[in-house]
């Protein structure tokens, strides 16, 4: 539709100023708070404006909308770009939180904030991430769209556009990714490259000199060059061969100019990070002929233009609704799964068939969570997930449900169940958050604990996100035995408990195991974290002991001290728990009341009532003892300064974990020793734990 204000003027002009609109925006929503990147907005407000008026599939007015297109500013540095097209195409961003750029309580922070601002698909800020993140999201509308929608009514045929920047390729993540993708064949994906040439350091020649295009040749996408970043019916004509070319995702190579229309910035590195001042501003209106006055200029002929977007979301989605209620009509029983996934709904007695542990023998936690998803993965069909090539290790694969492959002669389809992520943890991290961003699926991914660090970051950005990914880490601990320090994680855990809005479990036994996969699947405000052992574990008795269900509240007695106040307390975590009982039993007999307290989440446990944590460690039993295989740090706020903590403190050894053990001091006669010393001299316990770190070979 053309309004009469737009006729005045023909669409050439239009579009130019629409252009200059989105720029200017950014520019003076950059300078009045002093802070931001204006260079990369104006370089890419051409690309961008042609991916929202002319492709994207939007409802600003239900930014929800299950069949929109998702759209990633994976350079979320340029994020005042976002904002503006977000406030012009009618988003719920008023012109008022533009000019609140960066500042307290506003909707539009320094960097793109999912489930702040309105339209802001994924957060984004650490380089490569949206990038990433985007191949997650192109796996989950595949899988969907083949699962649900077999008969291609079309409900959920979307595409995932991103902008990316040369920051984003050269890291890491970005290069994990762009090789899952090429190998799935994710042809949803049209990534546009802003290819500047400008780093923060200068040309980019400094340090980036490969062939970006022949790369992404080799990990098997589609590659494009645009020779103009201004040239709109260039940029166009690109993304509308890429929406017509399937079997690879796409690269669209954009040759653009940071700072663009800047007299003195203009490819500069000057551009990329600060305010281009008033100065510097009255110029580059000078120069691309726009008003000086007022500031947020907002010309009533691209405002309205813009905000067509409304009225042709709507029609987007009432179409999309009439189809889908074809699709419901056609596929009644599947709709129901779908629409069920969507609202991440599970069925009733959705666990009932978790495993019956009573009784069994000695078993590792990683068996037995191996064991709990071939029981759920039946009740839960959008339950998705793998490892970075190493299934036969860490139990993850889904046996009866096929591989997550494009096609037979890779291995499986779009509708498998087990993802082959390759040794990529980096990269699986993103993937696992992108497809959980699908709101539909319960994604994980699993490695060796080790390789946590590898994953970090986007552990962080899940919990960021408020998201439910599921992490999964065996291997937990020295434990692992003769691989050595190189393959034992020492700090992992409490790294990972360092993150806010994690919760990391680390179950003691199988009993234990199965209500943290209880607990996983009904979470959704944050990631979880699964840590598992390699070595075997004794099964609790939950008839003699405290039932593992209590594991919801973080930590609980499982072992109460019989018919006297508690001497000492022991508390203990994963692998280490049924060593506290073993010891238990030995003071017990020699007349030390002693209380057993497994701890499985820290995270849940100081979640807890205040009440409740003194129930569980009272302040007037000050002997307390710690067993973690793991450093001390973080423990002092549980053992106080009366208690102490049997950690490890120092990089591990090669040699059969039994071995370890005993020369580490994690055996039933050191506990023992320790408990009664802790009781009668603690700083007597803490020495000896001092001298027992002496046996890290390589501490």
């Amino acid at each position: 539709m053309t309004t009469a204000t737009e006729s005045t003027i023909s669409q050439e002009e239009l579009d130019q100023l629409c252009v200059n609109t989105i720029r200017f925006l950014a520019i003076d929503g950059v300078q009045k708070a002093n802070s931001g990147h204006p260079g990369a907005p104006m370089g890419l407000a051409s690309v961008a404006y042609t991916i929202f008026t002319k492709h994207l599939r939007f409802n600003p007015k239900n930014p929800d909308w299950a069949g929109r297109d998702r759209f990633i500013l994976s350079n979320g540095h340029a994020s005042m770009l976002l904002y503006s097209l977000l406030h012009l195409t009618g988003y719920d961003l008023p012109l008022e939180e533009l000019k609140q750029f960066r500042q307290w309580g506003s909707k539009t922070p320094g960097h793109p904030e999912y489930g702040w601002t309105p339209g802001v698909e994924i957060t984004t800020g650490p380089l490569g991430a949206g990038f990433s993140t985007g191949v997650g999201m192109g796996i989950a509308q595949k899988f969907l769209s083949n699962t649900f929608d077999p008969s291609g009514h079309g409900v959920l045929d979307y595409n995932i556009y991103a902008i990316c920047s040369d920051g984003d390729l050269e890291e890491g993540v970005a290069s994990e990714a762009a090789s899952i993708a090429g190998h799935l064949e994710l042809d949803n994906l049209i990534y546009l490259y802003d290819d500047n040439h400008i780093s923060i350091e200068g040309d980019t020649v400094i340090a980036f000199t490969e062939n970006v295009s022949k790369r992404f040749e080799a990990y098997g996408w589609d590659v494009q060059y645009v020779a103009d970043g201004n040239d709109l019916e260039a940029i166009n004509s690109a993304i509308e061969t890429a929406k017509n070319t399937k079997g690879k995702p796409h690269f669209i190579q954009v040759r653009t100019h940071i700072g663009y229309g800047s007299p003195n910035r203009q490819d500069s590195a000057k551009a990329h990070g600060s305010p281009l001042g008033k100065d510097e501003i009255k110029l580059t209106k000078e120069n691309l002929k726009w008003p000086l006055e007022p500031d947020f200029y907002e010309p009533e002929e691209a405002l309205a233009h813009f905000r067509q977007s409304i009225e042709r979301g709507a029609a987007l989605e009432a179409e999309w609704k009439q189809k889908f209620e074809a699709y419901q009509q056609a596929e009644p029983e599947v709709s129901k799964k779908l629409v069920a996934a969507l609202n991440k709904e599970l069925v009733e007695g959705w666990d009932a068939d978790l495993p019956n542990w009573e009784g069994a023998k000695d078993i590792a936690t990683r068996a037995v969570s191996g064991e709990i998803l071939q029981k759920l993965a039946p009740k839960i069909p959008t339950l998705i997930g793998g490892s970075a090539d190493l299934a036969e290790s860490t139990n993850t694969s889904l046996e009866e449900f096929g591989s997550f492959e494009p096609s037979e002669a890779k291995g499986g389809s779009w509708t498998g169940r087990t993802m082959h992520y390759g040794v990529r943890e980096h990269g699986m991290g993103s993937v696992i958050n992108g497809m959980t961003l699908s709101k539909a699926i319960w994604a994980y991914g699993a490695t060796f604990l080790m390789f946590a660090d590898y994953m970090r970051p986007t552990i962080r950005l899940a919990a960021l996100m408020g998201i439910p990914s599921i992490f999964i880490f065996t291997h937990d601990s020295v434990g692992l035995g003769e691989d050595g320090p190189t393959h034992q994680p020492i700090e992992h855990l409490m790294a990972l408990r360092a993150i806010p809005n994690v919760t990391v479990l680390r179950p003691a036994d199988a009993n234990e195991t199965n209500e943290a996969w209880r607990f996983i699947i009904q979470h959704k405000t944050g990631p979880s974290v699964l840590i598992l052992t390699r070595q075997k574990l004794p099964v609790l008795d939950q008839k003699k002991y405290t039932p593992a269900t209590e594991l919801h509240k973080g930590g609980y007695i499982l072992s109460e001290a019989e018919g006297a106040k508690p001497e000492v307390i022991l508390i203990a975590t994963g692998s280490e728990v049924s060593l506290a009982l073993d010891a238990q039993k030995k003071l017990v007999a020699d007349g030390v009341a002693t209380r057993v307290v497994s701890i499985p989440s820290l995270d849940l446990f100081q979640q807890q009532s205040e009440e409740y944590q003194q129930q569980v460690l009272p302040d007037e039993v000050p002997a307390r003892l710690s067993i973690e295989l793991g450093i001390s740090s973080g423990w002092e706020r549980y053992v106080g300064s009366n208690g102490a903590a049997l950690s490890i403190d120092h990089f591990g050894a090669s040699a059969p974990f039994e071995i370890i053990l005993e020369k580490f001091g994690f055996t039933t006669e050191s506990v023992v020793r320790l408990a009664k010393l802790v009781i009668s001299d603690p700083k007597a316990a803490r020495r000896e734990i001092k001298e027992l770190q002496t046996h890290g070979l390589h501490g």
